[in-house]
């Protein structure tokens, strides 16, 4: 069984970086991506998905130089989920992906 994700979209807001104590940088941002289809009335339609993105090193590195609002991207990564407790003591969970490999394309 294999964990990989393949998305091309636009980066949807700035890419927020974090540089560690240690020297490793993270960088965090939202890529969009649309469908297109049509309903049963004839009509074409278009429909948005927003997915949370996160790359640590070269990769981080890469998407901080090269990405920005608006800026076509293609990715290849792995679904990673995160559990927490809220403060209220609920459990809840979190889907990012995690980016191996990166391109911008505009």
């Amino acid at each position: 069984m294999r964990n990989q994700v393949q998305l091309i979209g636009n980066i949807g807001i700035d890419p927020e970086i974090t540089n560690f104590e240690s020297g490793a940088k993270k960088v965090r941002f939202t890529l969009a991506t649309n469908e297109r289809y049509v309903d049963k009335n004839g009509d074409k339609k278009d429909k948005t998905f927003w997915h949370n993105i996160h790359a640590w090193g070269p990769t981080a590195n890469y998407i901080a130089k090269s990405g920005k609002k608006g800026t076509q991207l293609a990715i290849t990564g792995k679904l990673v989920t995160r559990k927490y407790l809220t403060k209220t003591g609920e459990s809840k969970s979190f889907t990012s992906i995690e980016v191996k490999n990166a391109v911008a394309l505009s």
